[in-house]
């Protein structure tokens, strides 16, 4: 079955060509012009993957994503005019997937709805992790992998897509350091290492929730990441 996809954006030649672009790969698309339009939709028919731009009359698209965030984990990828850290910040702060900046290309954003759907299909069977077991421990983390949670000495953290698939990850390969073009590979779906800050701006992100935690990750510079226990190894944050 095709997936749907949803778009919203005030620029009726986005939207058109949007629309236009991801037909010709099969996906069944609906553009709205405003997020409003969106969010209404959604929450009477939920779709498969979400762009959604910043800027529209209403609600802007920092809002929608929130709502729509409190309700479900469907992909969402932001568009804006905006070439601002506060900005790229904001969308994945608040559980955005990725984040195109105006003007883009067509063609690399049809490439990204694809790698996001097929992640998410990945994350729903397992991706990576040992299908043997649906809990994973590290230190005082523990990862429910059937219900999609994640506690802390008992106590339940909340994380968005991006946090989850990356904290779990790490513990699945706990025994390594991770480099960078492995982690945009595996949980953002580039397949190849580009300029995006995307894996260091989720791992500061993830080391503020943690950080009461008996674990950390560290940087190892000019290369990746690891996940360390606190009582064992010393951090670098």
């Amino acid at each position: 079955m095709s997936k749907m996809i949803y778009i919203a954006d005030d620029e009726e030649n986005i939207r058109n060509l949007l629309k236009s672009f991801l037909e010709r790969e099969n996906f069944n698309v609906i553009a709205f012009p405003t997020g409003d339009d969106l969010l209404a939709r959604f929450r009477d028919t939920p779709c498969d993957l979400i762009i959604l731009d910043v800027m529209m009359p209403g609600h802007d698209g920092f809002f929608i994503l929130k709502e729509i965030r409190k309700e479900s984990n469907v992909p969402i990828i932001m568009l804006t005019a905006k070439d601002s850290d506060a900005d790229y910040i904001q969308g994945l702060d608040l559980g955005s997937d990725d984040y195109f900046t105006k003007p883009f290309s067509p063609i690399k954003l049809v490439t990204k709805v694809k790698s996001t759907l097929k992640r998410q299909e990945d994350l729903m069977n397992g991706g990576d992790v040992p299908q043997n077991d649906n809990i994973l421990v590290f230190a005082d983390i523990v990862i429910n992998k059937k219900t999609k949670e994640c506690s802390v000495d008992g106590k339940l953290l909340p994380l968005t897509p991006n946090e989850y698939s990356l904290l779990t990850y790490l513990i699945a390969n706990k025994d390594r350091a991770i480099p960078r073009v492995e982690l945009l590979d595996k949980i953002w779906g580039y397949s190849t290492e580009v300029e995006t800050r995307v894996a260091d701006d989720t791992v500061k992100r993830l080391r503020k929730k943690i950080k009461d935690s008996q674990a950390s990750v560290t940087t190892v510079w000019g290369y990746g990441f690891k996940l360390v226990d606190k009582n064992s190894e010393g951090t670098d944050n």
